[in-house]
């Protein structure tokens, strides 16, 4: 029988506590309303606006709500932010008849400041405009803080962004909100992509006020695009504050988007909608949802609801190509952005995104027009600036036509980049278009930049871009020259093969191909083209599989949206390829790729291509994974006895215990190697087997050579440096230390091989190319002599005189004797008594007699 005990004393106490504790708190926050509303109605007009603001802020709606009911809907100030709330509800009408008699008497108010944007919400511009203009006027020139953040917000709206962002700058002077004043000023920055000083000011606003929902909205947008993780927890933090506060919401759908997760995305517009279901800006990225899905019929209907709202939004028509164009799909973009611009043809932001899309499309004189357009209407936005500096410089490139590619490049640089991209290009053409029995449609415009922000400027209207070498839209490419980094940093010509496969892939798919598949490919190609192309993440990819961090399939799409994870999804997605090939066959990848023309998601595809489902293929991937990369992955597990800076014989005892470990081997190697001890040659020797693709300066091999230089063993060293080309396909100073000792024992293949390495990562050095030059000539290569001098010629060499006399020779021994004459000539122009320039014009003019 289970009996009732009776409480001990303490406790009893307890709960008396407790209990008077639970009634202090309800009538505390009895009196605390009460004492809202009493505030609310002694406060003075500033003060309580400030009070409201902040509430508004914090997302303390119902308090703010209480604080203007105190005060009377007749009240203006307590007009304002009744029609606020009532416009975050999407009561939209009840805040027009709210706010118009009262601006009627109160022209130059925050009411009014309200109407006004209200009336531009609802796509009353005419209406809006002289309550704005009169507000920005009146109110522009006043010492009040607060009248002025009215008019800084009101030139914002009639879009007058100096103005504005001086008069944020008098608002902070004069005291004004600091909080308020400062996420307003970073809304500006951020509507004109300066994220930098929107930085500044969103952490000048929380600064002042922590608990500043729109500032961590703000903070949220700014991180957006280069760190999503950090983006998402930002706006969680301003939903945590004020739950009915809507872009958090937006933003982490649009992240949720980036990474093909379109249910979660629509989870999270849903609750803006259930808060205010007249939202616009959750309502467009619905209907762009329905666009990229090819549901039409959806789409429309969305859109139709939309402009019953507002009838000149041609905002939904805008959001819908941002996100055709993050699928891919620039034609349609450029399409639905004119007809945004057909509904509201004063919008810079569309006439912007028009010549960005069109720039993808290869039109860069219809961009032109529509950028031109944008600046006259908005001189401060700096994505339209930007694009408008890059296209001023790409009127100064060189255009070269060459069959289905136009070619653009640097005047400096063409005369050198046309002799290996413009061929590079055909062969990597011919052999794509074979092999997925595709030609794609022309011509293909290739854009090459020697400056690395250009590039990235002509990719996505800013600078940036750290890690990308090159881009592609379709029928347009762009990439990285080899002068916009250093040589030996990237393979250029890898990247050209890289994009031209996605230009078989994406028109291949009608633009819908997803990003894990048409980047696995490219990556794939890569190696196929040239294997030493494919070798550069094998290392990485295996501690990650040692470290349990590889991406699952379903993931895989969003590993490109993280900056920690994208290098992985890369080499990842080109190993999935990879599997499907062997597995399946290369018809499968084929018939893969075109599926995706249908609108048809990755689940889909696979099942109706390959007849698996998603995790039956993830577990033939699995396997595949661990067949190539366990033994790799094993030797690469960390050695638990290894630390920093142990004596050569712990080293010793560590590596004879863990003949497996590459990490053991390898450390034993570097000390040995370090001291100038030969016996580093066999623990290296065994890393080497352990991890054949170890590359970079802790590459076995990379140790070695360098071992056998300090020794002495030209031979040895050249068998090691030929192992590092082999594996390196970026490593362009082992391929000169490569080229000068085969160039010292006269070994003219190695030479060759090793010159050849070094003019496709620098093609800019004369001396490699002078060389592969003369290795042609003796080798009877006339063509390829020719080649190779005047590539020399064009790339600045030191001594002009030799080059033109070295062309020429390549030229008479081509049977080209009057362009032998031409360069004999220039060169005793140069230097008269030159002696082999002599012989040259003297042999020249006795080969032309015969």
């Amino acid at each position: 029988m289970h009996r009732h005990r009776p409480l001990p004393v303490s406790i009893r106490a307890l709960l008396v506590i407790a209990l008077l504790v639970c009634m202090r708190l309800s009538a505390d926050s009895s009196t605390s309303a009460n004492s809202i509303q009493q505030n609310a109605a002694a406060q003075g007009p500033a003060a309580f606006a400030r009070a409201a603001a902040t509430a508004l802020a914090h997302g303390r709606i119902d308090d703010a709500q209480k604080m203007a009911a105190a005060r009377g809907a007749t009240d203006p100030e307590a007009a304002a932010v009744l029609a606020r709330i009532a416009v975050l509800r999407g009561k939209y009408r009840e805040a027009q008849a709210t706010l118009e008699p009262v601006v009627a008497a109160n022209p130059l108010g925050n009411a009014a400041l309200e109407l006004g944007l209200l009336y531009q919400s609802i796509g009353r511009g005419g209406d809006a405009t002289p309550i704005l203009t009169a507000l920005y006027r009146q109110n522009g020139g006043s010492s009040d803080g607060d009248a002025l953040v009215r008019a800084a917000r009101a030139a914002n709206a009639l879009g007058r962004a100096r103005d504005a962002n001086a008069l944020f700058r008098d608002a902070e002077r004069t005291g004004a909100d600091p909080a308020a004043v400062q996420t307003y000023w970073g809304l500006l920055f951020l509507e004109k992509y300066n994220r930098r000083e929107a930085l500044k000011s969103f952490q000048a606003a929380l600064k002042a006020d922590a608990d500043w929902a729109p500032a961590h909205a703000g903070l949220a947008r700014v991180a957006a695009d280069d760190d999503p993780e950090a983006a998402m927890a930002e706006a969680q933090r301003a939903i945590a504050i004020d739950p009915t506060l809507p872009d958090p919401y937006v933003l982490i759908a649009q992240v949720h988007l980036d990474e093909d997760r379109a249910g979660e995305a629509r989870a999270e517009l849903d609750k803006v909608l259930a808060s205010n279901p007249s939202n616009l800006q959750a309502r467009s990225l619905i209907a762009a949802m329905a666009y990229v899905k090819d549901d039409r019929a959806a789409f429309d209907r969305a859109v139709s609801q939309i402009l019953e709202i507002n009838p000149a939004y041609g905002e939904v028509y805008r959001v819908a190509g941002d996100l055709a164009a993050s699928h891919y799909r620039f034609d349609e973009a450029a399409a639905l952005v004119q007809r945004a611009l057909a509904l509201d043809p004063t919008s810079s932001r569309a006439s912007g995104d028009l010549g960005m899309h069109l720039m993808r499309t290869g039109d860069e004189p219809g961009a032109r027009r529509a950028l031109d357009r944008a600046f006259r209407a908005d001189p401060f936005d700096v994505v339209t600036y930007n694009l408008l500096a890059v296209l001023d410089k790409l009127d100064g490139f060189v255009t070269v036509q060459d069959g289905e590619f136009i070619f653009r490049m640097d005047k400096e640089e063409a005369p050198v980049l046309r002799e290996y991209a413009i061929p590079l290009a055909h062969d990597a053409m011919k052999t794509l278009s074979e092999r997925y029995q595709f030609t794609p449609k022309g011509p293909i415009l290739v854009e090459i930049f020697p400056v690395h922000d250009d590039f990235a400027v002509r990719n996505l209207g800013l600078p940036g871009m750290i890690g990308a070498l090159g881009a592609c839209f379709g029928r347009v490419v762009t990439a990285d020259s080899p002068r916009a980094r250093p040589p030996g940093t990237f393979n250029w010509q890898a990247t050209l093969w890289h994009e031209l496969t996605h230009v078989v892939t994406l028109q291949m798919s009608n633009q819908r191909v997803p990003r894990w598949l048409t980047e696995g490919i490219s990556v794939y190609e890569e190696g196929r083209a040239r294997p030493e192309w494919g070798r550069d993440m094998e290392v990485t990819f295996a501690r990650a599989m040692d470290k349990g961090k590889v991406l699952k399939l379903r993931d895989l799409n969003a590993g490109f949206t993280r900056p920690d994870t994208i290098s992985l999804a890369y080499y990842e997605a080109s190993l999935l390829v990879d599997h499907i090939v062997r597995t399946y066959g290369e018809p499968a990848l084929r018939t893969l790729v075109r599926s995706f023309a249908d609108g048809i998601d990755t689940e889909a595809a696979v099942t109706r291509t390959l007849k698996v489902s998603m995790d039956d293929l993830q577990s033939g991937f699995d396997h595949s994974l661990d067949q190539r990369f366990g033994a790799m992955r094993r030797a690469l597990h960390d050695a638990p006895s290894l630390t920093e800076g142990m004596p050569i014989e712990a080293l010793k005892t560590a590596a004879a215990a863990h003949p497996d470990s590459y990490l053991a081997q390898l450390a034993l190697g570097e000390a040995l190697a370090s001291a100038g001890d030969a016996a580093a040659y066999a623990p290296l020797e065994r890393a080497a087997a352990l991890v054949p693709a170890a590359i970079g300066p802790e590459s076995p091999h990379v140790i070695m050579a360098a071992l056998a230089e300090r020794l002495g063993d030209k031979p040895r060293a050249r068998r090691e440096y030929e192992a590092v080309v082999a594996a390196d396909h970026t490593n362009v100073e082992a391929a000169r230390k490569l080229a000068a000792i085969a160039q010292e024992t006269k070994e003219s293949r190695v030479s060759a091989l090793a010159l050849d390495r070094v003019v496709a990562l620098d093609p800019f050095d004369a001396a490699a190319h002078s060389a592969l030059g003369r290795i042609a000539l003796t080798a009877k290569d006339p063509p390829t002599a020719v080649r190779e001098f005047r590539v020399a010629l064009q790339a600045s060499p030191a001594d002009k005189a030799a080059a033109h006399t070295d062309l020429g020779e390549a030229y008479l021994a081509a049977g080209r004797a009057d362009d032998a004459k031409k360069e004999a000539l220039a060169a005793l122009e140069i230097a008269p008594t030159f002696d082999r320039a002599q012989e040259l014009l003297l042999n020249a003019i006795g080969a032309k007699k015969t």
